[in-house]
């Protein structure tokens, strides 16, 4: 603007000068012009609506389409606008979206672009920048027209043939090979009355239509509390593999999880630490049991979002999370490491009436003094380094 201020003033001090009357025609003739250019910009420009669509998730590895769409609401053309995207690094490259488009009066333009979903996280996508002139290029005019949207990308989930956890909970869910516990909740038939059968069993409907004092039967079950808890702390995970094993620990952590929840309709939670790109700091993450596929999607949610970092110490995470858990719950404890601290915290676990089990994510077994101990114990200790360890089982 500036420039062709001074450009005026300059044609305005020559045809002073000079005292020709052609001189100050032109000077007129570009003020004129400048000043329609001026206008003509800024309230085209102001008359644009853009509007992004895009899925706020997706998972990992999936290719993700996201659409912009402009349109001119007003009656004045706009000759040029510019568009320019900005895009995280890890999901388009080059790192932003720029396109140029003309627009009649109520006109609309659409235009889409692809979002490669690479790894896991929580990405900013935007803001949008527009930027219209003239076709002379005398004036330009700029603004933010969108905002940044969220974009969530879940980790793998690897499908796994079996899961093999154990459990000391007499609740319900799991069906059982011997009745020692029944599910109130399911009632497979009715028996005759026997001495000693509790008045609340009583079927009084079925008493009633057949005269006969009836029963009823429930379907014999156990059920299993399921909580993961997940060791991010940057100490436990070796310098040169810890991107490695802490994406690696978070896949089995995502996968146990779709397991539990879809395959074998039980509730499951989480437990972690680690840093929130969200809240910009090291945030403590508790999901309590729960079943269904709202609450897999927020578990999904945290194991996105949350990146190793400098946390409390594992084990008193893990007494902690023990606190708040009923008797008879199945902890499985992902871990970077072995350590004598962590097998300590464990057995107290396993004798205050958890059922645990060990998930060690590094490149080599557990040492034999390891296995020694966990099988005097009867505490599962698993290793995992690939996801076909994975797909197999555990």
């Amino acid at each position: 603007m500036w420039k062709v201020l001074g450009y005026l003033l300059v044609l305005l001090l020559v045809a002073a000068i000079l005292r020709i009357d052609f001189y100050f025609t032109i000077v007129y003739l570009f003020f004129a012009v400048y000043l329609l250019s001026r206008f003509w910009t800024r309230r085209s420009l102001d008359q644009i609506r853009a509007e992004r669509r895009l899925d706020a998730r997706a998972f990992s590895g999936d290719d993700l389409k996201a659409s912009l769409t402009l349109q001119n609401q007003g009656w004045l053309p706009v000759v040029w606008i510019s568009i320019h995207e900005s895009l995280p690094v890890d999901l388009s490259s080059p790192p932003f979206v720029r396109r140029i488009a003309t627009l009649n009066p109520r006109a609309r333009h659409t235009f889409s672009y692809t979002l490669h979903c690479r790894r896991r996280g929580y990405y900013t996508i935007g803001p949008l920048n527009l930027e219209a002139g003239d076709l002379l290029g005398v004036t330009r005019a700029s603004q933010v027209d969108v905002g940044p949207d969220h974009l969530i990308v879940y980790p793998r989930v690897v499908p796994m043939k079996e899961l093999g956890l154990p459990t000391r909970s007499p609740l319900v869910a799991l069906p059982a090979r011997t009745p020692l516990f029944e599910d109130p909740s399911r009632v497979t038939g009715v028996r005759d009355y026997r001495h000693g059968d509790s008045p609340r069993r009583i079927h009084w409907t079925a008493t009633a239509k057949t005269g006969q004092l009836l029963v009823k039967q429930y379907d014999p079950a156990v059920a299993r509390d399921t909580m993961i808890c997940l060791d991010l702390s940057r100490e436990d995970y070796e310098q040169r593999r810890r991107y490695t094993a802490t994406e690696l620990a978070i896949v089995t952590a995502a996968s146990i999880a779709n397991h539990v929840i879809v395959n074998e309709g039980l509730s499951v939670g989480l437990a972690t630490e680690g840093w929130d790109p969200l809240a910009e700091a090291v945030t403590r993450f508790s999901l309590a049991p729960r079943s269904g596929r709202a609450h897999l999607g927020s578990v999904l949610e945290v194991l996105a979002r949350v990146e190793v970092g400098e946390t409390t110490p594992f084990p008193d995470l893990l007494r902690r999370e023990s606190v708040e858990l009923p008797w008879g719950a199945t902890l499985v404890v992902i871990a970077g490491r072995e350590s004598e601290r962590l097998f300590d915290t464990l057995v107290v676990l396993q004798r205050a009436g958890f059922a645990v089990v060990l998930i060690l994510v590094q490149p080599t077994y557990p040492s034999e003094r390891m296995r020694q101990r966990s099988s005097m114990l009867g505490m599962p200790v698993h290793h995992v380094w690939e996801e076909q360890e994975l797909e197999a089982g555990i």
